[in-house]
Order: C-alpha cells, then structure tokens, then sequence
C-alpha cells in the first residue's frame, strides 16, 4: 500500500471513529441517561470497533485516541460554552487532519535527507520550511483542499529573551503599496498575484456551470483550490522578500 492511501486511511479511520463514538456517546445518554468520558469511548473503540472493524488496527493508535479526545472536547465547549451540538463531519470536509504523539522516537525529521518519520507510514519525504531543536512532542497532519499534506510539528524548546527596545513601528498593508510604515516608508507591491487572480474569476465562473457534488464539480473545486493556495503562497513570499532594516 503507497504512504499516500495510507494517509487516506488514517484521515478516513479518525473520522470513522469520531462518528462511531459519538454516536456511542449519544446513544447511551438516550437509553440510560448516562454520560461516557473520553476514556470509555476510547476504551469502547479498542474493545468493540477495533475487534468489528479490523482495518482500524492498521492505523495509528494515537491519531484514534486524538481524535475521540477531540469529540470530547467539542462536547466540554458544548455544556461550558453552550456552543453548537458536536456534528458528523463530512468527508467532503476541506478540513481532514490527525494528531499522533511522541513516543520511542516514532516521529523525527530528518533535515538533511528531506524525510519525516511518522507512526504506521515510516519515512515520508517533505519540504521543510524551516530546522528546529528540541524535544518532539506531538505531529499534525492535514490535508489541504489542493490535495497536498501538511505536516505541523509540535516541538518543546527553551525560549530565548528579545532584546527590549522602546521604539515602536506601524505597519499598514495596502493594495496599492504591499506595504507602508508609521514612518513613511513604502515597499512596492510586485503585484505578482493579479495573473491568478483573473484565473480564479475564470474558474470560478466554470464550477458554477457545474453540477453540484458531481465529478466535474469536484474536479474544478481543486482547481480553484490549487489557485487559492498560490495566490496565499504567492503573498507570503513578497511579504518575506521584504527587506528587513
């Protein structure tokens, strides 16, 4: 099996086991007005799911748990908050990602080599944005509507003090000018984004000629969503090719 259906299936099993455990969870308080903790919706999944459903011991152990963790969380903010009733997501959800822990050096990057290791997966190659140093705690991975995976490092490090200074600058970020400070300095916007953006108007116009939920439909939303990314990547890069002083 490829690294990429293996991700599909750690993507597709943390929702499987949202689903079922929250339907477990709402279930036992409909019949006997019972609430269960994370702990015996993660202690049901490893004794019931895992046994009907033997395709979830494939998959990462603590992207399982993460993720009933996270069905809990959101029925904490439910009763504390009185924020929205936790839903099923769908799988037509842009937002797809799963949480693994740090454990017996199961994730490390590897800079050098340009590889990530991950539980289940071993290594992956990656482009790092940057190096880091410290102790791996957790790692997210996520998909993004383009089709591309994101991998978020969590890592425990030993904070450095700025040096103090009392001057303070403004920053205006405009259309015209990509940027200008309280002190009237200005940096010219390259404007290198207006090409995509006349290609977004276009593939925008296209899907909706399409019909909804269909393949074509699809197909063009992960066009537009690949136009988005780079107009965003596009931005971030002439904000960092701005010169520092």
């Amino acid at each position: 099996m490829s690294r990429k259906c293996r991700l599909q299936k750690h993507l597709a099993a943390c929702r499987f086991v949202y689903h079922q455990t929250l339907a477990y969870r709402k279930e036992t308080y409909g019949k006997e007005k019972k609430s269960v903790s994370k702990t015996g919706c993660n202690n049901d999944c490893n004794r019931e799911l895992k046994k009907e459903y033997e395709w979830l011991k494939e998959v990462d152990k603590f992207a399982l748990t993460n993720a009933i963790y996270n069905m809990d969380a959101a029925f904490q903010k439910f009763f504390r908050e009185h924020a929205g009733y936790p839903k099923f997501k769908s799988k037509h959800d842009n937002h797809k990602s799963y949480t693994t822990n740090f454990t017996n050096g199961n994730v490390a990057a590897e800079f050098e080599d340009g590889k990530i290791k991950l539980p289940k997966l071993k290594q992956v190659k990656a482009k790092f944005h940057r190096e880091f140093e410290g102790q791996i705690k957790a790692a997210t991975v996520s998909q993004v509507p383009s089709g591309k995976y994101d991998v978020s490092i969590l890592v425990e490090t030993e904070q450095e003090e700025l040096p103090h200074t009392d001057k303070n600058t403004g920053l205006d970020l405009g259309v015209k000018d990509l940027c200008i400070t309280s002190d009237g300095t200005k940096y010219w916007n390259p404007k290198t984004i207006r090409k995509y953006e006349k290609k977004l108007a276009k593939l925008q116009r296209q899907l909706s000629h399409k019909e909804k939920r269909s393949r074509n439909y699809y197909k063009q939303k992960k066009k537009i969503a690949i136009c988005h990314e780079k107009i965003r990547n596009t931005g971030k890069d002439d904000l960092h090719k701005v010169p520092m002083r």
